[in-house]
């Protein structure tokens, strides 16, 4: 959370109609807060939390310090916007399903209690509040005004916004979240984890190999179904011209399994040559 400032009691005398994409100002009921710059930490870890979040597969929209005007009076604008948030020019006109505050320590506590409440009154179903100094820690604040928190080797959730749950960890760091980015991406292309990634590579790996060994079978099936048909067709031309083969000669067929020379023997005899000068041992 940025832009730390006292806010006087009252509404103030500034409209969210008054303020454009790119001021450097959030207002509370009327009341400018001067947006700083970001510290290295801050926009560090915001960046992982956004990143994180907008690969749920739940989500359709998100974005990073998106302005939302809440009433008339009120422009906020969370670290982390999930859901009503659109890809057109201008300030979001209704709040986020889910707000992220990353804070750091020295931020103006009050304030952060105003726009937690005046988001969840504008309709978000929850914010997060982020904590960058002492214990990491994740303050889950609800709609219906229910809030606790979560600690390291705990998942915060949003049920009706996001799938999955999120580690704490996820929230910090950039490799846990890369972990969860991955399982999110997977399940957007339809598989449950890594795991199933490699078992469908694994059982197409196998069918290719079963097809390529039938293929393999069928070949070397119809190979030997032409050497069994040159066989008997040679057998028959040497009877049909009233000449026999003699047991030598009939396992010198059965022995040929060469196909090329079959078909030679049978040439030579249809051209006149007696079978027992053709089949013979080659």
């Amino acid at each position: 959370m940025k832009g730390a400032s006292y806010l006087p009691e009252g509404r103030g005398p500034f409209r969210a109609e008054q303020i454009r994409p790119g001021d450097p100002y959030e207002l509370s009921d009327g009341h400018a807060i001067v947006s700083e710059p970001s510290g290295r930490r801050h926009g560090r870890r915001h960046l992982v939390g956004g990143a994180l979040l907008v690969t749920d597969p739940a989500v359709e929209d998100a974005g990073v310090e998106v302005g939302h005007v809440l009433d008339p009076w009120t422009l906020r604008a969370p670290d982390v916007s999930v859901g009503a948030v659109g890809d057109e020019p201008g300030f979001a006109h209704a709040a986020p399903a889910l707000a992220v505050e990353y804070v750091e320590a020295g931020a103006n506590e009050r304030d952060l209690e105003r726009k937690i409440a005046q988001l969840l009154g504008a309709g978000a179903a929850f914010v997060w509040v982020v904590r960058l100094a002492g214990e990491r820690r994740v303050e889950v604040h609800r709609a219906d005004g229910r809030s606790d928190v979560k600690h390291a080797g705990e998942s915060v959730e949003a049920p009706g916004v996001l799938r999955n749950p999120v580690p704490v960890e996820a929230l910090y760091d950039r490799s846990a979240a890369h972990a969860l980015m991955l399982r999110n991406l997977l399940q957007r292309a339809g598989y449950a984890d890594l795991d199933a990634v490699r078992a469908e590579g694994e059982a197409r790996g196998e069918e290719r190999g079963e097809a390529r060994g039938e293929a393999r079978g069928t070949s070397q099936g119809e190979a030997r179904g032409r050497v069994a048909h040159a066989r008997a067709m040679l057998e028959r031309i040497v009877t049909r011209r009233g000449d026999a083969l003699d047991a030598g000669q009939r396992a010198v067929l059965a022995a040929c399994d060469d196909l090329a020379v079959l078909d030679g023997w049978i040439d030579e005899i249809l051209a006149g040559a007696s079978a027992r000068d053709v089949v013979r041992p080659r």
